[in-house]
């Protein structure tokens, strides 16, 4: 039970907690039975000596640490739990009172909590909405990539090659007339104008007619990757055997039936547009709900624990790892590529982290000041949106996801809600650009982990094409968890309180120590 708690500094509460001598001594039982095998005493085989004999022989004491242990968990975590403080980080100080089996046991620990937090002025914030326009341009260019999408590579015989084109080529290179590694290739299916030559190879093959045999004179640039290319002027025999074009289909009605559901092009087109429409409105209020976040950040007025931000920085690099996953790679192949350690690449995560840990904390403690309570009515709803989303079903939903802590998340947003709710939302036609001044105290993103790319080696290059590198993006989430920027959990919480050999101050008690009989 919790004899009484007390403040020790910001965020650090002592509990004073015993154990009554009943339940101390059934766990001394249970260490014993644990435990007692692996104990020699004098006249008994090993582990068949009495528990009686065990204590004469070693000291009443010699299961009291093993005992406590048994019993700590527990303990602590009904401790906490009838404190009502919010426990943020598992990293506890213990330190013991008295330990006997007439009087059970007492014992302290000093916690870290959830801070005090402050806000002030979370009505009538200001945000710039970027006013929704889609061109007909911007709709032709979606038909246009759609029409790109659709098309088809056709043989052209009836004139020279062009820059858009596609040659396909043999080509064999020579420095000083001597051919070098790389530098050939047969019938290789260059497109002109891509860019992915040597600087003047494909303007070189334009220009020629299909079965022709001519020079590309070049010269290898000097940041060329082959050290011994740099800067060397090189001659490629080019035969062009094809010449391919792409072949558009015709925009039309015919063109909308093919590509869509609908039976003309202007409905194909009116419906491009009310989509864009659509997903412009949705970057807008994310963008207003950015604005506003960035601005409570600044209101938050708390001493916040170091825990809590190392908490949720370790959680993006655990939330990275499963995009990771999700592509087929693992967290150490990654930073093989990228260099640095896992420590290293947590620290990384830490501004976002922080800015993470303060909405959260101010959100909650907006739900707290408006009094924001979540019926079951609102439960139960979230519960079937999120099976219908992960198409599970919805007791599954509710086993795996703890109905006090979805509670806390839809109290979350509801808070969020009263602030846009009185937020002063200007409409304009472009965002006002702020001042350096301004910039300065600019909120970190609260969005998830900050996505980076994992590079990939450009193997197996061929000599004419230039280096490249291919970024290989790391997202692809999955959803197991429902989560958003103003609603993710950021305070990394444990559920029980747990304690190790290594942090808990030993007991002193005599040790039982294998003797040979």
């Amino acid at each position: 039970m919790l004899k009484e708690f007390s403040k020790k500094e910001t965020n650090r509460y002592e509990l004073v907690i015993t154990v009554d001598a009943e339940k101390f001594n059934e766990a001394i039982k249970q260490a014993y039975q644990e435990n007692g095998k692996k104990i020699n005493v004098p006249g008994f085989r090993k582990g068949k000596a009495p528990m009686g004999l065990i204590e004469k022989y070693y000291g009443e004491s010699v299961f009291f640490e093993d005992a406590l242990n048994i019993l700590y968990p527990e303990a602590v975590q009904s401790a906490i739990d009838e404190s009502k403080l919010e426990f943020v980080d598992d990293k506890i100080d213990f330190d013991l009172v008295s330990i006997s089996k007439a009087e059970g046991v007492e014992f302290k620990v000093v916690i870290t909590v959830k801070p005090e937090v402050a806000i002030d002025g979370y009505k009538g914030l200001k945000a710039e909405r970027v006013k929704t326009v889609v061109t007909d341009e911007e709709i032709d260019a979606e038909v246009n990539a759609v029409a790109d999408r659709n098309s088809r590579m056709i043989t052209v015989e009836d004139r020279a090659a062009a820059m858009g084109d596609t040659a396909v080529i043999d080509y064999e290179g020579s420095v000083d007339g001597v051919p070098f590694d790389g530098g050939k290739g047969e019938s290789y299916s260059l497109a002109l104008g891509s860019g992915s030559f040597i600087p003047g190879f494909e303007e070189q093959v334009a220009g020629h007619n299909t079965g022709d045999e001519f020079d590309v004179n070049v010269t290898f640039p000097e940041e060329y990757h082959a050290e011994e290319l740099k800067g060397k002027a090189a001659v490629f025999k080019v035969k062009l055997h094809e010449i391919k074009t792409k072949e558009m289909p015709q925009i039309d009605d015919e063109f909308a039936k093919d590509v869509s559901e609908f039976d003309t092009l202007a409905e194909y087109k009116a419906d491009l547009k009310a989509k864009a429409i659509e997903r412009k409105d949705k970057q807008a209020d994310a963008d207003v709900e950015n604005q506003l976040v960035e601005q409570i950040i600044e209101l938050v007025k708390a001493e916040i624990p170091e825990a809590m931000i190392e908490n949720r920085a370790r959680q993006s690099v655990e939330e990275f790892a499963y995009r990771l996953q999700a592509q087929g790679m693992d967290l150490s192949t990654y930073l093989k590529y990228m260099g640095g350690s896992i420590d290293q690449f947590k620290d990384t995560f830490k501004p976002q982290a922080e800015a993470q840990v303060k909405i959260r904390l101010a959100l909650e403690k907006i739900a707290e000041l408006e009094k924001i309570e979540i019926s079951e009515e609102d439960l139960n709803a979230e519960f079937e949106k999120m099976a219908k989303d992960y198409n599970m079903e919805i007791d599954q939903i509710k086993a795996s996801v703890p109905a006090d802590e979805l509670k806390k998340d839809l109290a979350v947003q509801k808070a969020m809600d009263v602030v846009k709710a009185a937020a002063v939302v200007a409409d304009v036609d472009k965002k006002s650009e702020k001042t350096e001044e301004e910039k300065k105290p600019a909120a970190k993103k609260t969005s998830t982990a900050k996505k980076s790319t994992a590079t990939k080696k450009a193997d197996g290059e061929k000599a004419p094409a230039k280096k490249s590198t291919t970024t290989k993006k790391a997202d692809g989430e999955k959803a197991p968890a429902k989560k958003s920027t103003t609603t993710k959990k950021a305070d990394g919480e444990k559920a029980p309180a747990k304690k190790s050999t290594s942090t808990a101050k030993k007991t002193t008690t005599k040790k039982a120590e294998d003797k040979g009989e």
